[in-house]
C-alpha cells in the first residue's frame, strides 16, 4: 500500500489464508493501521482523527434527526421545534449536529493551513492536496444546504443570496439558478432539493476520505521537516519511522479527548453561541432581516465575495474587456471561488524546493500574516458592507491572492532557506536525544 518499506501483513491460521485468499479486507485494514510513519510528527498532525470523528459524528446524527425532519415550507421550522421539544435526546442530537458542523470546519482550516506552512502540497503530494480540497468544496455545499432546513430567517435569505449568485453568470445563469431553485423563487422545490443534497453529499465526502487516505498512503505522510522518509532498505525506514500502531494512534486519541472536553463544554452550556438569532424565527418571505449573514465558517469568502463592487478599478477594467458581461456581481462570484482555486494551486503556484516553512524565513512572516488575513476577512464577512469595512475587505482580499498568485513564486526565487536535517532521524535525535538503540528510540514520544 505505502512506498515505505515495512512488513506486510501475512495470514496464519486456516481461517486468516482462506478469508485472506478471497478478500484481504484483514490485510488491508492491517497496513493501514501499522504504516511507517514519520516519527517526527508533532502536535499539528492529530486533526485528521478530529476530522474522521465529525464527518462519523455528522452522519450519525444527521441519520437520526432526518426520521424525524420534515421538508416542507409549512412544516420544516415546526419539526425542528418537535426534534427539540418532544423527541427524546433530540435537543442533544441536534446540538451535536450543529455544532459539529463548527468543529468539524475549525479542524479542517487548522488542517489546511498546516498543510500550507509545512507544504503537505508539494510533490508527490499534489494528488493527495487537490483531494482535500474537494472534500472542502463538499463540505461547504453541505453545510450550506443543512444551514436552510430548520427554514428560519436567516436559512431562508441566506438561500436566496446565495442561489442568486448563480443568476449572475452570463448567458446561463438563470437557467442554473431556476434549476437549482426547482421554480423561480426559493421554495418548496428548493428545500425538497437541498434536503436532498444535504443528506447525499456525506456519503460524497466519506468517500472522497477514503481516497484522500488511500494517497498519502501511497506517497507517505508529510512531515515537519519536509523531509522524505528514506526508502532504500527496511532498516533505513525504521530509523525514520514508527508504525502508525500504537504510537501515534494513542496520540491522536489522547488529542481527541482534549478536543471533546472543549466541544462537549460548548455542547452543553452554551449550543447557540453560533447561531444567529433570526434564524429562531421561522422563514417569511415578505420580512427581509436587516443584516444577512452566513455561518462563520462562510465568513472570509463571503466577505471576498462583497469586496468587489463596481467602483474598483479591478471590476470597472473586466467589465470594459469583456463589453460588460463581467459585471460587479459576477466578478464577485468570480473572486469568492477563484479564492479556494487558487488555494488549490498552491502546489503549482510555490516555486521553493524546500518544502516546509520551518527553514523558510522570509516566508514564515508572509505566512502569520494570511492567518491573519484570513481571521480579518471572517471578522468583516460579519460586518455590514459599508465603509470602513467595504475598503478593509477589498485590502484584505487583494493580499489573499497576492500571496497565492505573487509572493509564493517570488520567495521560491529569492529566499535564502536555513538548512535542513539531512533524514528524519536526526531530527528527531535532535529534539529527543539519540537513544542506545532502535527499541529505545520507538520508546520516545513522537510528539514535540
Amino acid at each position: 500500500m505505502s512506498g515505505i518499506p515495512h512488513d506486510h501483513y501475512e495470514p496464519k491460521t486456516g481461517g486468516e489464508k482462506w478469508l485472506h485468499s478471497r478478500l484481504p479486507i484483514v490485510g488491508l485494514l492491517y497496513d493501514t493501521i501499522m504504516i511507517p510513519t514519520p516519527k517526527n510528527l508533532n502536535w499539528w498532525w492529530i486533526w485528521g482523527i478530529v476530522l474522521a470523528f465529525c464527518l462519523v459524528l455528522q452522519i450519525v446524527t444527521g441519520i437520526v434527526l432526518v426520521m424525524h425532519y420534515t421538508p416542507h415550507v409549512d412544516l420544516a421550522f415546526a419539526s425542528v421545534e418537535h426534534i427539540m421539544r418532544n423527541v427524546n435526546g433530540g435537543h442533544m442530537l441536534r446540538y451535536l449536529h450543529a455544532n459539529g458542523a463548527s468543529l468539524f470546519f475549525v479542524a479542517v482550516y487548522i488542517h489546511i493551513f498546516r498543510g500550507l506552512f509545512y507544504g503537505s502540497y508539494k510533490a508527490p503530494r499534489e494528488i493527495t492536496w487537490i483531494i482535500g480540497m474537494l472534500i472542502y468544496l463538499s463540505m461547504m455545499g453541505t453545510a450550506f444546504m443543512g444551514y436552510v432546513l430548520p427554514w428560519g430567517q436567516m436559512s431562508f435569505w441566506g438561500a436566496t443570496v446565495i442561489t442568486g449568485l448563480f443568476g449572475a453568470i452570463p448567458f446561463i445563469g438563470e437557467g442554473i439558478q431556476t434549476w437549482l431553485l426547482g421554480g423561480p423563487a426559493v421554495d418548496n422545490a428548493t428545500l425538497n432539493r437541498f434536503f436532498s443534497l444535504h443528506y447525499l453529499l456525506p456519503f460524497v465526502i466519506a468517500a472522497l476520505v477514503v481516497v484522500h487516505i488511500w494517497a498519502f498512503h501511497t506517497t507517505g505522510n508529510n512531515n515537519p521537516t519536509g523531509v522524505e522518509v528514506r526508502r532504500g532498505s527496511k532498516a533505513e525506514a525504521e530509523k525514520d519511522t514508527l508504525p502508525f500502531w500504537p504510537y501515534f494512534v494513542i496520540k491522536d486519541l489522547f488529542a481527541l479527548a482534549v478536543v471533546l472536553v472543549v466541544f462537549w463544554a460548548v455542547v452543553g452550556f452554551m449550543p447557540n453561541y453560533l447561531g444567529h438569532p433570526d434564524n429562531y424565527i421561522e422563514a417569511d418571505a415578505l420580512v427581509t432581516p436587516a443584516h444577512i449573514v452566513p455561518e462563520w465558517y462562510f465568513l472570509p469568502f463571503y466577505a471576498i465575495l462583497r469586496a468587489f463592487t463596481s467602483e474598483v478599478w479591478v471590476v470597472q477594467i473586466a467589465s470594459f474587456i469583456t463589453g460588460g458581461i463581467i459585471d460587479a456581481k459576477f466578478f464577485g462570484v468570480l473572486a469568492m471561488f477563484g479564492a479556494i482555486i487558487v488555494m488549490a494551486l498552491a502546489p503549482w503556484l510555490d516555486t521553493s524546493s524546500v518544502r516546509s516553512g520551518k527553514y523558510r524565513p522570509m516566508f514564515r512572516w508572509w505566512f502569520y500574516l494570511l492567518i491573519v488575513d484570513f481571521m480579518a476577512l471572517m471578522w468583516l464577512g460579519a460586518m455590514p458592507a459599508e465603509e470602513p469595512y467595504a475598503s478593509f475587505a477589498l485590502i484584505a482580499s487583494a493580499y489573499w491572492f497576492g500571496y497565492f498568485l505573487v509572493i509564493l513564486p517570488i520567495l521560491g526565487v529569492i529566499e535564502k532557506p536555513l538548512p535542513q536535517p539531512e533524514t528524519i532521524e536526526e531530527d528527531f535525535n535532535a529534539h529527543y536525544g539519540k537513544k542506545a538503540d532502535g527499541a529505545g528510540s520507538a520508546e520516545a514520544s513522537p510528539a514535540e
